[in-house]
């Protein structure tokens, strides 16, 4: 195996999702691939669809060349104008044509990974022209299809994973959004901190501390006397902080301690990626 050490943790994590959705999508009648998901305006066919595209662009295949119709009202910006690309292109594939095609695209990805001799810290292409690290980019896509895997999940009522490789990869992605979130976007008080108790299939304790200058970082030392305290769930967390569902939708699997100005400014904010 050429793959760096570095990059093995999210090459299982890819490896692990994926394997999970192929298996979900085997028994399924051509109706149940129009169920709705979790992503506004995608149905289970559309997430496949999404999962493809993104492993297509690991491979670096050239981008579909196709004209977005107008009434895609869950279409508003141009990230998800891109996104949305690879998706409606694929709208009126059947089943059969879906899970093949899906199949060629882990074979591919899997010679590729194979084959990956390049140090973690090459730039390779990412989302609307950018650059960023093998390393991220792989860090990213492990986080992206677990949770579309989850979304698939959701959809066919077959939960599972929470707290699979790909859980784990989530879990740090999410927490590094945590000081951004409670320091820039609530504007926690400078010379705070803030506590986020997390229990289920992953648990953790972290603090968010905000400095005099308003900086915040990530600790795993519990503090005293926080500005606010939120204990939630592990799945309500991800599906909170991928934007899945709203916090009212989740009062009753959420507790908040503390200032409540706060914590309704953190959890207005607490969306980091759809």
């Amino acid at each position: 195996m050429s793959l760096h050490p570095t990059l093995q943790p999210y090459a299982d994590a890819w490896t692990h999702s994926i394997d999970a959705i192929s298996e979900l999508l085997q028994p399924l009648a051509e109706a149940e691939w129009n169920r709705r998901t979790p992503c506004p305006g995608w149905s289970v066919r559309d997430v496949v669809s999404h999962v493809i595209g993104l492993d297509c662009e690991m491979l670096g295949d050239p981008r579909p060349i196709h004209t977005l119709p107008r009434d895609l009202f869950h279409v508003t910006n141009d990230h998800q104008r891109y996104m949305e690309m690879q998706v409606d292109v694929r709208r009126h594939h059947t089943a059969p044509e879906m899970a093949s095609e899906l199949e060629y695209v882990i074979i591919r990805r899997n010679r590729q990974l194979r084959n990956e001799s390049r140090d973690p810290g090459t730039k390779v292409r990412g989302p609307l022209g950018s650059e960023l690290t093998l390393e991220e980019s792989m860090r990213r896509h492990a986080f992206d299809v677990w949770m579309h895997e989850q979304d698939l999940r959701t959809a066919l009522g077959r939960p599972g994973n929470l707290d699979s490789p790909g859980a784990h990869v989530a879990r740090d992605v999410l927490l590094s959004e945590l000081p951004r979130v409670v320091a820039e976007n609530a504007e926690a008080p400078r010379s705070s901190a803030v506590v986020f108790d997390v229990h289920g299939p992953i648990e953790f304790l972290r603090t968010i501390r905000v400095d005099i200058q308003g900086r915040g970082t990530l600790e795993t030392a519990p503090a005293l006397g926080p500005a606010a305290t939120l204990t939630l769930d592990w799945e309500t967390y991800v599906r909170l902080a991928c934007g899945r569902v709203t916090p009212e939708a989740v009062t009753d699997r959420l507790k908040t301690e503390g200032d409540p100005d706060l914590t309704a400014a953190i959890l207005r904010n607490f969306t980091v990626t759809q």
